[in-house]
């Protein structure tokens, strides 16, 4: 499956204003609505994720089709990532210690804000890195 690669910085600009007002107003609740976003992202597939519904519902047809699309795998991993990134920052901010949860969602909205600001995927980027790497085990 094939995705947008514009829809995604778009996720990664509402995910990166997310996580920003979760740090600083360190409320838990809102870090888990970011949570359930990622959860839809890695359950669902990045298509079917509440900002993905957004950008083509709104966005898309205002830009028109993109000239060209990604794979869809990469950016379902780094939802993952996302994900586990906010459920340790809940854990934190709900069961301590509460620097857990500040730094846990400082790296998530690092990561988001590079894939929004300079369309750098860390997730993306560790899932290739570990599909080369298998593959070269696989030559070995």
């Amino acid at each position: 499956m094939q995705v947008d690669p514009r829809g995604q910085r778009f996720a990664a600009a509402l995910t990166t204003l997310v996580l920003a007002a979760a740090l600083a107003f360190a409320q838990p609740w809102i870090l888990g609505l970011q949570a359930a976003v990622f959860a839809v992202g890695v359950l669902a597939g990045v298509r079917y994720s509440p900002y993905a519904l957004l950008f083509s519902a709104v966005v898309r047809p205002r830009i028109g089709p993109p000239s060209d699309t990604e794979d869809a795998r990469p950016p379902r991993f780094a939802q993952g990532v996302g994900l586990a990134f906010a459920a340790l920052g809940l854990t934190g901010y709900l069961v301590g210690p509460e620097w857990l949860g500040a730094a846990a969602t400082a790296l998530a909205l690092t990561a988001a804000f590079l894939n929004a600001a300079f369309g750098l995927c860390a997730g993306c980027e560790v899932f290739l890195l570990g599909r080369r790497l298998a593959a070269a085990g696989k030559s070995a």
